[in-house]
């Protein structure tokens, strides 16, 4: 992920385009802090290590992203490219939640993870940047499931961004809809190892970001703006559910048969 959910604040960034010229001689403003701005948890030092050279876990890496290069263009691996946009996240739960939620249905729930974006992203970019890992694709050569641009092989591999976003996004599903939260963790678990399966990231990255995203929402329930918040979008998502469509079935039992295969070896 280049630079954590910033495909997020493109519609946003497209919008203040148009008056940048008009804002440049008002003084610049503090940027979003999220919930919990500098009083979350430190990750990095909650995170194990990045793995190096020469260990059990940084060859395991290798091994894992070489096996997966078979998966290149399979229904997984055409699943796991429409993964890559993390922007769609709640799109894409929609088979495990049993409906579909839009921001514009949903703007409570929006609210919640809008906000919990900028905790997502100091606990991804902190880490990211003191170890600077190499993204697995520019150690061993095969095909990924995307471009190849500059931005993405500057953007350093551990923790996997994508994966701490997708895990904060199911844990947050999850308990507002707790009794669809085994098939919004395990799609939540998927959206992660669609980074492996893509190739943009490494075992580890994916597993390191899983236990991220749980940090994050562990320090976001210290929040009671967080709480308050979550409070109105379970309300909102129980009165959507009483009216809501189910997704096609056919489309969401293929996407289980999918997501049901391990990707590990």
């Amino acid at each position: 992920m280049n630079r954590v959910v910033t495909s997020l604040s493109i519609v946003a960034a497209m919008a203040a385009g148009g008056v940048a010229l008009a804002q440049q001689s008002k003084p610049a403003q503090a940027p979003p802090a999220g919930y919990l701005g500098e009083a979350g948890p430190d990750t990095y030092k909650i995170l194990p290590p990045a793995p190096t050279p020469g260990t059990i876990r940084y060859q395991a890496d290798r091994a894992t992203f070489l096996a997966t290069r078979s998966e290149k263009d399979s229904a997984r691996w055409r699943l796991a490219a429409a993964d890559a946009d993390e922007a769609a996240i709640v799109k894409d739960m929609s088979c495990a939640i049993g409906m579909e939620l839009t921001p514009q249905t949903a703007p409570k729930l929006t609210k919640v993870l809008m906000t919990a974006r900028y905790d997502v992203r100091r606990a991804v970019n902190t880490p990211k940047d003191i170890y600077k890992r190499q993204r697995p694709y520019l150690i061993d050569q095969g095909d990924i499931c995307v471009a190849r641009t500059e931005g993405l092989a500057k953007s350093p591999d551990y923790p996997s961004g994508h994966t701490t976003w997708g895990w904060t996004v199911g844990l947050i599903l999850a308990e507002l809809v707790p009794d669809r939260a085994t098939p919004i963790l395990a799609r939540a678990r998927s959206f992660g190892e669609s980074r492996l399966i893509c190739g943009v990231h490494n075992m580890s990255a994916v597993e390191s970001g899983r236990t991220n995203g749980s940090i994050v929402v562990a320090g976001l329930h210290g929040s009671p703006q967080f709480r308050a918040d979550m409070d109105a979008a379970r309300k909102e998502i129980a009165a959507l559910r009483k009216a809501a469509k189910a997704p096609d079935g056919a489309t969401c039992a293929a996407e289980a048969d999918l997501i049901a295969k391990s990707p590990y070896n």
